[in-house]
C-alpha cells in the first residue's frame, strides 16, 4: 500500500555559497544513495562549469530512503536549488513541487539578500521552513548571533534550528530526523483523475526529452497515454523512474512522489515548465496552478569571430536550447560583424555561462556585444513594441514615450560601507525605498533601472564593500525614461555593433569614453580617421586617429621650397582621395575591448 504519510518532499534553499550542494551530498551519503566510491564532490552539480565555479545552475532531485528513529522508512525527495538571482525561476519551480524547505544559512556569514528572497518564495508557496545553520565546524562560526539574525530579519523561530557541517557531516542525522518530524507530508488522492506537475525537462541523446514530474493525484504508469494540458499533445510513456541519484526504473509513480518519465518527445519546446500532465483517456478538468513562463531580462548579440562558423554557432545554440529552454535567440545581421544571433538571457550570470558553454562545449570563438535590456516604445501613431536591439530604434521624431524596466534591489551590507553603497545606488539613478538595521548590518531597498545594473553594478558593489555586500533584485515593471540612442561613427560611417541606448544625461560622457577607447584600439592608417559619437544628427564627441606619414620630400636636397611644396600638396590630395574610398579595418579585439564598459 502506498502511504502518503511516509513521504517528505523538500527543497534546499540558501544564498550563493552557503553550502546547499554539500549538504545534499552528505544526505545522499548518509541515506546510502551512493556508495562512498561513487561519491564525488557536489554529486548533484552535473556540469563541469557548475563544479568549477561552485554554483548550481539547474535544480536537481534525488529520492532517498531513510529509516527514522520511530522505525518507519520514509521516502525523502530532495531538491537542490540554485542560489543565484538569475535562477530564481528554477527555484520557484522547485518550490512549487515541494511542501517544505530546508533553509541553509552559513553560520559565518549570516542572513544575506538571497536568503531573504528565497524564504519569501518559499512562504508564497505555503512552505514549512526548517532552518539549518551550516559550517559550524569553522572557528569563525557564530551560531547564536546568526540564530538571532534569522529571528529578527526573517521572523522564523530558530528553537528547532539544526546545527550542521556539510564538510564534516556533523548534525546530518539530526537534520534528517527534523525533516521527518517537522516538515509536512504531501496530500493527494490515488483514485482521482491523474494530475502531475511538469517541473523540468532536458534533452538526452538516447532517450529524447526527460521530464521531471511531481504527481499530485492519480498514478502514472508505463505505457500510459498522457496528455499535456497546455498544447493538448498526447504521448505514450516509455520509461518511468526516479533518481537515487542514478536513474532507477520503477513501475509507476504515485501521488506525492517526484520522478521522471520519457515518452519519445523530440523537442523540449513541447514540454512547457509548469504544465499539467494528465491521462489522455480521462483528463482532469482544469490544469494545476502553473508557473509564469521565464522572462528574458538581458539581451546581447553573439557573432562568430570567423563568419564561416555561423552554422556551427546556430547548431550550438539549438543544442543549448534543448537543455535550457530559457534561452531565446533569433538571427541578426550586422554590417560590422556579419551574421549572428540576438539572444535573450535570464540575467548576466546566465549570459556569462551560456557564452562560456558555447566556447567550451562547442569549441567556438565568439564576439558578444554589450548587454542591453528590453525597452517598451510607444509611437505617436499609437503602436507600441518592445525594443531588444538598439540598432532597431525608430526615428526619434516618431517616438511618443520610451519605458525602461525597473527592478527592486535589496542590498545587505555591514554598517561601515553603507555610505558608499548609497552613493553608488544614487549615481545609478536609484530611488531609495527603505533602510532598516539588523544588528550592525543595514538592509537597503532601492528602485533602480535594470539597465544600470546590467553593466558592472555587481562588480562595483563587491569592490566598494570589500566583498561583504549581498545583492538580490526582482523585476517590478516599467517606468518612463528619457533615453537616447548614441551611434558611433568611424570615418563617418555608423557602426551598428557599437550603438547603444542610454540615459540622456550620461550619453555624452559614455560617447566620449568609447571614442577615447577606440582611438587607442584602432590601428593607424595612411589617412586620417575621425571617430565620432552622435545623438541623432548632433555630434557629441570626437577623436581623430592621425595618419601614418611617408616622407615624400626625402629625395629633395636643397633647392627651392616650391619643389617640396608640390610633392606635399600631391600627397595631401592623395590622402583626401584615400579617405574617401579607403576602408577602415577595425580589428575584432577593438570591438570586444570597446564594449567593456567600466570605470577605468
Amino acid at each position: 500500500m502506498h502511504d502518503l504519510s511516509l513521504i517528505r518532499n523538500f527543497a534546499i534553499i540558501a544564498h550563493i555559497d552557503h553550502g546547499k550542494s554539500t549538504i545534499a551530498d552528505r544526505l545522499i551519503e548518509y541515506c546510502g544513495g551512493l556508495q562512498s566510491r561513487e561519491m564525488t564532490e557536489q554529486v548533484l552539480d552535473s556540469m563541469d562549469i557548475e563544479r568549477e565555479r561552485g554554483i548550481t545552475i539547474k535544480a536537481q532531485t534525488v529520492r532517498l530512503n531513510y529509516t527514522a528513529k520511530d522505525g518507519k522508512t520514509y521516502q525523502l525527495n530532495l531538491m537542490d536549488t540554485p542560489g543565484h538571482v538569475d535562477f530564481t525561476y528554477e527555484v520557484s519551480r522547485s518550490l512549487a513541487s515541494c511542501e517544505g524547505s530546508v533553509l541553509v544559512v552559513d553560520s559565518t556569514q549570516g542572513v544575506e539578500a538571497q536568503t531573504l528572497a528565497n524564504v519569501y518564495l518559499a512562504l508564497d508557496n505555503n512552505h514549512e521552513i526548517l532552518p539549518a545553520l551550516n559550517k559550524v565546524d569553522l572557528p569563525s562560526a557564530d551560531v547564536q548571533k546568526v540564530k538571532e539574525q534569522i529571528e529578527d530579519v526573517i521572523g522564523l523561530d530558530t528553537s528547532d534550528a539544526v546545527e550542521v557541517s556539510g564538510k564534516t557531516g556533523v548534525g546530518i542525522p539530526d537534520l534528517l530526523e527534523k525533516i521527518v518530524t517537522k516538515l509536512p507530508a504531501p496530500q493527494g488522492d490515488v483514485n482521482a483523475q491523474t494530475k502531475a506537475l511538469l517541473i523540468d525537462s532536458w534533452y538526452d541523446s538516447y532517450l529524447g526529452v526527460i521530464i521531471l514530474v511531481r504527481i499530485k493525484d492519480g498514478i502514472l504508469r508505463k505505457k500510459q497515454n498522457i496528455r499535456m494540458m497546455s498544447n493538448g499533445q498526447d504521448y505514450v510513456i516509455d520509461k518511468i523512474g526516479v533518481f537515487t541519484p542514478k536513474m532507477t526504473d520503477v513501475e509507476a509513480l504515485y501521488p506525492g512522489e517526484i520522478g521522471f518519465i520519457t515518452a519519445s518527445i523530440k523537442s523540449v519546446e513541447d514540454c512547457k515548465i509548469g504544465d499539467t500532465i494528465t491521462d489522455n483517456k480521462a483528463p482532469c478538468d482544469k490544469a494545476l496552478e502553473g508557473f509564469k513562463p521565464s522572462v528574458s531580462v538581458v539581451f546581447c548579440s553573439i557573432f562568430p569571430t570567423d563568419s564561416s562558423q555561423y552554422e556551427a554557432l546556430k547548431d550550438a545554440l539549438a543544442k543549448l536550447k534543448l537543455n535550457d529552454a530559457s534561452i531565446n535567440y533569433q538571427p541578426e545581421n550586422s554590417g560590422a560583424l556579419g551574421l549572428g544571433f540576438r539572444c535573450g538571457f535570464l540575467g548576466l550570470l546566465h549570459m556569462d555561462i551560456i557564452e562560456e558553454r558555447i566556447g567550451r562545449e562547442f569549441d567556438l570563438d565568439i564576439i558578444t556585444t554589450a548587454p542591453s535590456v528590453a525597452y517598451k516604445i510607444y509611437l505617436t501613431d499609437g503602436t507600441e513594441f518592445t525594443l531588444h536591439n538598439p540598432a532597431d530604434m525608430p526615428d526619434p521624431s516618431t517616438i511618443k514615450l520610451i519605458e525602461e524596466p525597473m527592478v527592486r534591489a535589496t542590498i545587505m551590507v555591514p554598517d561601515d560601507y553603507l555610505g558608499s553603497i548609497l552613493k553608488l545606488c544614487t549615481e545609478r539613478r536609484g530611488e531609495q525605498e527603505d533602510l532598516t538595521y539588523v544588528g550592525n548590518r543595514a538592509m537597503v531597498v532601492y528602485k533602480i533601472p535594470l539597465s544600470e545594473i546590467v553593466f558592472d553594478f555587481y562588480d562595483r558593489l563587491k569592490s566598494i564593500s570589500s566583498g561583504y555586500a549581498s545583492f538580490n533584485y526582482e523585476l517590478i515593471g516599467y517606468a518612463p525614461a528619457d533615453l537616447v540612442k548614441v551611434q558611433i561613427l568611424i570615418n563617418e560611417e555608423p557602426v551598428d555593433a557599437l550603438s547603444f541606448l542610454c540615459n540622456r544625461g550620461e550619453a555624452e560622457a559614455r560617447g566620449r569614453q568609447i571614442c577615447g577607447r577606440l582611438k587607442d584600439l584602432i590601428p593607424r592608417h595612411l589617412f586620417k580617421i575621425p571617430l565620432q559619437a552622435a545623438i541623432g544628427g548632433r555630434i557629441v564627441a570626437r577623436e581623430t586617429i592621425s595618419p601614418m606619414r611617408k616622407d615624400v620630400t626625402a629625395k629633395c636636397y636643397g633647392g627651392d621650397i616650391t619643389r617640396k611644396r608640390k610633392l606635399l600638396d600631391k600627397q595631401k590630395k592623395g590622402k583626401q582621395r584615400m579617405r574617401q574610398f579607403g576602408k577602415v579595418e577595425v580589428p575584432q579585439s577593438a570591438f570586444i575591448e570597446a564594449l567593456r564598459i567600466g570605470d577605468e
